[in-house]
């Protein structure tokens, strides 16, 4: 699996932190060793631009997920092709200011920002009730999951 993370952003970023998060999501939802997915970190201009670009929304966002070859999760018997999983996009400062309001570091936010942006790369939305509920139980199985095999560590 070849995970690529740059921060293009002036805050530091636990990038370690990152590829083990990615790697164990895409594990979990059984996606294929071949799978490329690309993290970039920028800041809140970039972010804003793209924004505006791409969602047609004024101000920067804290996560956008670009799919690529639009694969979807796999199952323990069958994983998910190889291919270009996508771009997740971060937004640090962003995420700062939610953690802050949430109560929490600022790298338990972008874990969840990056488990949130791979699930959109997989098909996964929230724009129904239903789709939020199972996106949104995903991705805490995900972070429990990850925080608990970090603890181990």
């Amino acid at each position: 699996m070849s995970i690529e993370i740059n921060n293009e952003s002036a805050v530091p970023v636990d990038e370690a932190a990152l590829l083990r998060l990615a790697a164990y999501a895409l594990s979990a939802m059984h996606v294929s060793a071949e799978a490329d997915l690309n993290i970039v970190a920028v800041d809140e201009a970039a972010m804003e631009q793209l924004h505006v670009q791409w969602m047609d929304e004024p101000g920067p966002t804290d996560v956008l997920s670009f799919p690529m070859d639009e694969l979807r999760p796999g199952t323990p018997d069958q994983p998910t092709p190889a291919g270009l999983l996508g771009d997740i996009v971060l937004c640090p400062q962003v995420a700062q200011g939610q953690a802050e309001t949430a109560g929490h570091s600022e790298l338990d936010e972008l874990l969840l920002l990056t488990t949130h942006g791979i699930l959109h790369l997989l098909g996964y939305d929230h724009a129904e009730p239903e789709e939020k509920r199972e996106m949104f139980g995903i991705q805490r199985d995900i972070l429990l999951g990850f925080h608990v095999q970090e603890r181990r560590k």
